[in-house]
């Protein structure tokens, strides 16, 4: 007895001694996606990407332009065509609509994966940038915005990461 009474009494003061040290324990917040897509680096890198993908971008609308006009060809000259330049017209919608289907699949996969490597470049660094602002204020753990459903207290540090990121990895 005397034993389970011990071991109640030093897990009670095991309590009592973490709860001041977990009182004091600093939190801070970040919308992560936030800073990573608002530095001055991502943006500059975003900016390069659409300029990059601007020309398949514009041979893609002009491929879905050709593909409407065939299918307001095909609509227009019902009856009036034979059998055959029908066929033709008809086949030559469904090549066009292949290619078509074929560009967007293509722009945006390649797109896509050229965004992500930016992403996450600018994401690892961003994790370099708030290790060294944790330090710099002293805090304990920084959590991701999205995933905290409630906080008391807790310090947003989205625009000073923004900052140091900007300082420490500025747009070339």
């Amino acid at each position: 007895m005397r034993f389970v009474l011990s071991a109640v009494a030093t897990f009670a003061l095991g309590l009592v001694a973490v709860a001041p040290a977990m009182a004091q324990a600093k939190t801070g917040t970040i919308d992560f996606q936030r800073a990573v897509v608002e530095t001055a680096e991502f943006k500059k890198a975003y900016a390069q990407l659409e300029a990059t993908y601007k020309p398949k971008q514009d041979a893609l609308a002009k491929a879905q332009q050709e593909l409407q006009d065939l299918d307001t060809q095909m609509r227009s000259s019902q009856g009036q065509l034979s059998q055959a330049g029908a066929a033709e017209l008809q086949a030559k919608a469904q090549r066009k609509q292949t290619q078509v289907e074929r560009l967007q699949q293509d722009l945006q996969e390649d797109f896509e994966a050229d965004r992500d490597r930016a992403l996450q470049l600018t994401g690892t660094r961003m994790t370099d940038v708030l290790k060294k602002l944790a330090d710099e204020k002293q805090l304990d753990l920084i959590i991701d915005a999205t995933a905290l459903r409630f906080s008391r207290t807790t310090l947003d540090v989205t625009d000073a990461a923004i900052k140091a990121y900007d300082a420490a990895h500025p747009a070339k």
